[in-house]
């Protein structure tokens, strides 16, 4: 099993949303790099279904920012623009921290323990074989249990969308990075800070841990 899959969320409530998950993955993990056409026939193949939820799915990427479709030539991956990094880390300097806040505040008894759980896997990695790709995977997995036990669904749409377009600019420049364990080794710490109900240490460790990504691209590009 891949750590993508391990650690993603299976439940979906229609072919649609599996369809909007997976392709999401692929954008963000850039599987599909960046102005690359998308084509529906070929991706309902890969995901192993129809055309019809692969091209609601599109609909949707498209609101994320993540695709775009141009009159008469196509639906592509939208291109990455490093100079949206400052716009992006405005908006999770503000978010990240908030989010981290309320779930402290907010997390139930099964939800702390999922994060305990979830902790205990990242601290088990074995960094000698797990990849900055795998390793970035995880990132994402982490974030959006964050954002959901936040318990506020517009926050986390916000989040979400925001972080991923984060993740795209990481990836883009991964292969120039330092080994990126140490920023995935900060959610082991904030997700056990979560989990104690620390709300206040929860907060600032989130708000260091999104300056800390603008200071490891910033160091590259």
């Amino acid at each position: 099993m891949t750590p993508t899959a391990s650690l993603r969320e299976e439940k979906y409530s229609s072919l649609a949303d599996k369809a909007y998950a997976s392709i999401r993955d692929m954008l963000i993990m850039l599987d599909i790099r960046p102005n690359e056409p998308l084509d529906d026939d070929a991706l309902a193949e890969q995901l192993e279904m129809g055309k019809t939820p692969v091209r609601e799915a599109i609909k949707r990427l498209e609101v994320d920012r993540l695709i775009i479709t141009y009159p008469r030539r196509g639906t592509f991956a939208t291109g990455v623009d490093i100079t949206d990094l400052a716009h992006i880390s405005e908006v999770r300097n503000l978010l990240e921290p908030l989010a981290a806040q309320r779930a402290a505040e907010r997390a139930s008894s099964a939800e702390r323990q999922e994060m305990l759980d979830l902790a205990d896997r990242l601290e088990e990695l074995d960094l000698a074989t797990t990849s900055n790709y795998d390793l970035m995977a995880y990132d994402a997995q982490v974030h959006r249990v964050v954002y959901r036990v936040a318990g506020n669904p517009h926050l986390e749409d916000a989040l979400v969308r925001h972080h991923n377009l984060a993740t795209r600019i990481f990836c883009l420049f991964l292969d120039r990075l330092p080994p990126v364990d140490s920023h995935v080794r900060e959610h082991v710490e904030l997700l056990r800070t979560i989990a104690a109900g620390d709300a206040a240490k929860a907060s600032l460790q989130a708000s260091e841990h999104v300056k800390s990504f603008e200071v490891a691209v910033r160091s590259v590009i």
